[in-house]
């Protein structure tokens, strides 16, 4: 790479915040769209349906996606009942607490469903003295069991075909192991009295819920959300299309200089959509403050050589847990920004 390379800025000024709202809807998505299309429906042997993939592979846009499309399709169906939500979107919290918070759990579906569910509620006084409030003794508060019957209530009552939970790993990761199956159950059990699909994205994590027991798995689908391969033609050319698309969606910053770069970005970002946006997120943003585009902006945005390995390692072990059919490469040497360079970013 030249100097003058590293100085080329264009003045035309530039809104890098227009690629946070930018949402693609490219190949790897609409097949799991597809898929799980196929696979919601009343009446499903498949209670949960997992579908699992890389970080950085675009699971909450799918996630979001999904939701969306069910809600456009039920559009006049919805005209005509005002209480029909057929697709509900929630994401698992990480409470900070040492096991998974239910509670919290519930009352976002809850939100989600809006406001005329309500609880169990319980007349209080006020202490004189303190000034505190005071519960009646044996009073029940909101309850957890009481969260949970107005979550069974609410989604029979909007005919909810389906929850999507997002960032469902927490799940696991806030649960000691020999309590995991529990959480499935109560999933599974959510889904069975509702008849609501559960919908459950993260990480390769999840894939471990189908060794729980014979019964969970017979009623547990899993769905791979694979990244784009630099060992297939097709990825190849599917990841170039997106690489395109993001390139189109700041013209006065890229023109037409991105595309060429589509193969480092690939290598670099190991195919995941959601990753290479945060690249180019971040390209923009460096790109922007020194006034226009350049070189020097995009190799910068590059994942460093550790984490760019760290996720290789994490893609690997997760390809070959969930699909044995996949082919396992010996770890490649990442596009660091010295490689970068050499490959032709100039």
């Amino acid at each position: 790479m030249n100097e003058q390379s590293n100085t080329s800025v264009s003045a035309v000024p530039v809104s890098a915040q227009s690629l946070r709202s930018l949402r693609i809807k490219h190949t790897r998505i609409a097949q799991v769209m597809s898929e799980l299309d196929t696979l919601i429906y009343p009446g499903s042997q498949d209670s949960i349906l997992l579908v699992c993939g890389p970080t950085g592979v675009g699971k909450s846009t799918l996630a979001l996606q999904l939701v969306q499309m069910a809600l456009a399709g039920a559009s006049a169906q919805m005209e005509a009942n005002a209480g029909l939500i057929p697709a509900v979107y929630v994401q698992a919290p990480a409470s900070g607490e040492n096991d998974f918070s239910w509670t919290s759990f519930y009352q976002r579906i809850l939100d989600q469903l809006t406001g005329d569910l309500d609880l169990p509620k319980v007349a209080y006084g006020v202490d004189a003295n303190t000034g505190r409030a005071v519960w009646p003794r044996g009073a029940s508060r909101n309850t957890l069991a009481a969260l949970r019957t107005a979550v069974e209530r609410g989604l029979r009552e909007r005919g909810t075909r389906f929850l999507v939970i997002d960032e469902a790993a927490h799940i696991i990761r806030q649960t000691r192991r020999n309590r995991l199956e529990i959480q499935l159950d109560t999933l599974k059990s959510l889904a069975n009295e509702c008849g609501t699909q559960m919908v459950l994205i993260g990480s390769y994590d999840l894939y471990q819920l189908v060794s729980l027991s014979g019964q969970l798995a017979r009623r547990t689908h899993v769905l791979h959300f694979e990244r784009y391969r630099q060992d297939q033609d097709a990825d190849l050319r599917a990841f170039r299309a997106c690489v395109l698309k993001f390139q189109a969606a700041l013209p006065e910053l890229w023109g037409d200089q991105l595309l060429p770069h589509a193969e480092v970005l690939q290598e670099n970002t190991l195919g995941c959509v959601g990753t290479l946006s945060s690249v180019l997120m971040r390209a923009a943003m460096l790109a922007q403050q020194t006034g226009g585009w350049s070189v020097d902006a995009l190799q910068r945005a590059l994942l460093t050589d550790a984490q760019r390995q760290r996720i290789l390692e994490e893609i690997l072990e997760g390809e070959a847990a969930i699909n044995a059919g996949l082919t396992r490469h010996v770890l490649k040497a990442p596009a660091s920004r010295s490689r970068v360079q050499k490959r032709g970013i100039a």
